[in-house]
Formats: structure tokens, C-alpha cells, sequence
């Protein structure tokens, strides 16, 4: 297996359809999440801005030519109550690997290669979030050194 940064516009195609994935593997965990035929254009428009906007990253995992999963990480400010030294920190934003290749340590690759990208910016502190339903995510996460740092509570008013 091998990471590698993203290539544009030739891993355009890949990258929506980890983006249509990642929203129909969401989905089933959190119904808010959209599935439609539109959102995975909207999504990638949209996370290229912010990593070219926020100093990003994103990175393909590949083995034989075909695509297992991505990531994509940017910088990111903490608010003003935070420690001046760990308020810029460096944001996993996006990762997801294909169902075939779960279990086989694409998705540790792709945070290893997301880390060692945060180290090099230099920036003390490295976040990642996750649904509370996807477990096997966050039990990956903190295999690889992550802990809880806050807890987002939501109330639906309808």
C-alpha cells in the first residue's frame, strides 16, 4: 500500500466517489447526512476551498492502482481561550476508506500520513472528529494516540 498526495483533476473521480461513500457509511449512522446526487460535487468544491484556503492536505491510499481511501487535513484556529502555543492546530477533516480494504490498516496509513504532514508545519496539537455511532472509527483513532477533547451535544427541534 502506498500514500500519496492527491492529484487534480485526475483523482477528481475517486475522491467523489470516497465522498458519496463516506455520506451513504454517515448516513445509516446520522440521517442528517445528505445522500443525494449533488452533494458529492458540492462537498469536493467545497473541502478544496478550505484546504487551499487553510494551508491543506489531502492524501489517496492506493495498492495496485486502486484507490482504497483518502484523507484531508488544513489548519485550523482555536479560539482565543486556548494557550497562544496550541491554538493553531492541524484538523483531520476527512477520512474514509472503502469497504473492501477496512481492517487492513488503510485508514492508521492515512492518519500516520496526516500526522507526519501536522509535524512539519510545526503545530503542537492534531484533532480528528467522529460521529458518536461509529465506533470502530473512534476505537482506530485512539489506537493512534487521540484522546476526547470535547463533547458536542445536539437537541433536534423538530
Amino acid at each position: 500500500m502506498h500514500i500519496r498526495p492527491v492529484h487534480l483533476p485526475e483523482d477528481k473521480p475517486e475522491i467523489l466517489a470516497f465522498i458519496d461513500g463516506m455520506q451513504r457509511f454517515e448516513h445509516a449512522i446520522e440521517t442528517d447526512r445528505r445522500i443525494d446526487a449533488a452533494v458529492a460535487e458540492e462537498f469536493f468544491t467545497d473541502i478544496f476551498a478550505r484546504l487551499a484556503e487553510k494551508t491543506g492536505v489531502a492524501f489517496i491510499a492506493e495498492e495496485g492502482g486502486e484507490k482504497l481511501g483518502w484523507a484531508a487535513a488544513y489548519r485550523e484556529q482555536n479560539d482565543v481561550y486556548v494557550r497562544a502555543d496550541e491554538r493553531e492546530f492541524a484538523h483531520i477533516s476527512e477520512l474514509y476508506v472503502v469497504e473492501a480494504a477496512r481492517g487492513k490498516g488503510v485508514g492508521r496509513a492515512l492518519l500516520a500520513a496526516c500526522e507526519e504532514w501536522a509535524r512539519s508545519l510545526p503545530v503542537k496539537v492534531l484533532m480528528i472528529s467522529v460521529l458518536e455511532g461509529n465506533k470502530r472509527a473512534a476505537t482506530i483513532y485512539r489506537k493512534a494516540g487521540f484522546a476526547t477533547y470535547y463533547v458536542s451535544l445536539r437537541k433536534c427541534l423538530h
